[in-house]
């Protein structure tokens, strides 16, 4: 039997890479191996697919003996964290000591613009520059996947309220443009790069919507999915951050968050490229079908509106 392809962050939830190319793989006839961080209905549903789910922590050294062992070929990715630089390091040293022969590792659009010499005020993101250096160090044949921001992230998670409530996409991205990727599509290309690791060691793939675009666009195009005029309304970035905070999010991830706001502002994830459609045939989702997809979710019940 065929070694299976390891999976991180199998069972994960916002954006759900990681499930998502558990399945494409299990589709397509091969053995793989998810690792989840818990036992729970998602790690059974993972097993009810057909993966071999085992369960693991990217910071505990014997579990990613347990979790590598056996494994030619894994995806590497992990959640906002300010443990990634840790995870990522203890996971690349145990994958050289099993001699993994592809590894993929998912990394952010931003990297592309970070050196020696500039960083961004994300503590996020400069754990996954510092990440990448070190498994360009370590030797193992890496794969870096840089995805641009993902819809699941800022356009599901932090917009339906007000769309729901107001009819507003209510963000502190002032007039910036950014090119927003679909979870699914950046899964289809990690799906793909798993199929044939070997030819794509060493190479960096950049991957983005099919439009970068300003908010007051992407608010017509919410309107046009959801037959309803929506509009953007700029908002000042601190009130938006104690908001946040409010909701209970980490203050690592909060920070990440506002950082990438200002960002946003400044035009720095006006990025466009054709690697979606080059690696897997296909183009991206654009913002008005993945806010058609997902109508309910931006759409008020009609027991809500009666009441």
């Amino acid at each position: 039997m065929a070694n299976p392809i390891l999976v991180t962050g199998a069972a994960g939830r916002v954006g759900a890479v990681g499930r998502t190319v558990t399945e494409l793989l299990l589709k397509q006839g091969k053995a793989v191996r998810a690792m989840v961080r818990n036992e729970d209905e998602r790690a059974q549903a993972l097993r009810d697919m057909g993966a071999e789910v085992v369960v693991g922590d990217l910071l505990d050294l014997d579990s990613m003996h347990r979790v590598i062992a056996g494994c030619e070929t894994m995806y590497f990715s992990m959640s906002i964290s300010d443990a990634y630089l840790a995870a990522t390091i203890n996971t690349a040293a145990v994958a050289k000591h099993h001699g993994v022969k592809a590894f993929i590792n998912m990394s952010q659009m931003t990297v592309s613009q970070m050196s020696i010499t500039e960083t961004t005020p994300s503590p996020q993101h400069k754990l996954q520059w510092l990440s990448e250096q070190a498994l360009n160090w370590s030797g193992l044949p890496v794969v870096h996947v840089r995805p641009t921001v993902f819809l699941e992230g800022f356009f599901l998670t932090l917009t339906p309220d007000s769309v729901r409530q107001s009819n507003q996409i209510r963000l502190p991205f002032g007039e910036g443009k950014t090119s927003p990727v679909a979870a699914e599509d950046v899964a289809r290309v990690v799906a793909t790069l798993l199929q044939n690791p070997q030819s794509h060691i060493g190479k960096i793939y950049h991957l983005t919507g099919p439009q970068s675009e300003n908010l007051h666009f992407f608010a017509q195009e919410y309107s046009k999915a959801l037959g309803r005029t929506i509009t953007f309304q700029d908002i000042p970035v601190e009130p938006w951050r104690d908001e946040l905070l409010k909701r209970g999010l980490p203050v690592h991830v909060v920070n990440h968050l506002t950082a990438m706001a200002d960002l946003h502002r400044a035009g720095r994830f006006d990025r466009m490229s054709d690697d979606v459609r080059t690696l897997t045939g296909q183009g991206p989702l654009s913002v008005q079908e993945f806010v058609r997809k997902n109508a309910a979710t931006f759409t008020a019940s009609a027991k809500a509106k009666e009441a």
